[in-house]
């Protein structure tokens, strides 16, 4: 339903600097379920940015929710971006958002202007929790980026003639209420 991107270099947990990131892991996320899509593998880069020194946070997840003026997405555009976030939005194309441990701020603008929703959270949480919070928004909402996200892809989903059914290669069983929590 969704395409939901991570920052990791062991596919388990979030650990990595989107501008960093020398792997982008990528899900399909539906109610209750969720299919790995792809690996993107990038070529490892020094951070030049004002986030470089950062640490890498431990303890709070943070949504970027930013509205681009018009001046703003002129001026990004103008802005020649830097190789290692091209490839990168470039592989995201089709991601309602994107899950790193530290995400820099032209990083962030690139990516709202993309249309993908840039999600900071701490070090070490797991691709599975994420993937279940998402799968539990899909159902029951409580997220305002997965609305948005369900909302675009059901759009699109009526427009595009019926596509043939995909083979399922086998991906995770996702929780879709509290209920299962126990």
């Amino acid at each position: 339903m969704i395409k939901v991107a991570f920052a990791s270099n062991d596919r388990v947990n979030v650990n990595l600097h989107f501008g960093a990131a020398d792997t982008l892991v990528v899900y399909d996320v539906s109610p209750g379920y969720a299919e790995l899509l792809g690996v993107g593998e990038f070529v490892k880069v020094n951070m030049k940015g004002e986030n470089r020194f950062k640490s890498l946070s431990d303890e709070q997840t943070n949504v970027i929710d930013l509205q681009l003026s018009a001046e703003e997405l002129e001026r990004l555009a103008a802005k020649p971006p830097e190789d290692k976030v091209i490839a990168k939005l470039d592989f995201l194309e089709d991601c309602s958002a994107i899950y790193a441990a530290s995400i820099g701020t032209s990083s962030i603008k690139r990516l709202v202007a993309a249309g993908i929703q840039p999600i900071i959270v701490g070090t070490g949480q797991t691709i599975e929790d994420l993937l279940n919070e998402v799968s539990l928004a899909l159902h029951c909402g409580g997220l305002s980026w997965v609305e948005r996200a369900k909302a675009k892809a059901e759009r699109a989903a009526a427009q595009a003639p019926a596509a043939a059914p995909r083979e399922s290669t086998g991906g995770l069983r996702l929780i879709t209420s509290i209920d299962e929590l126990e």
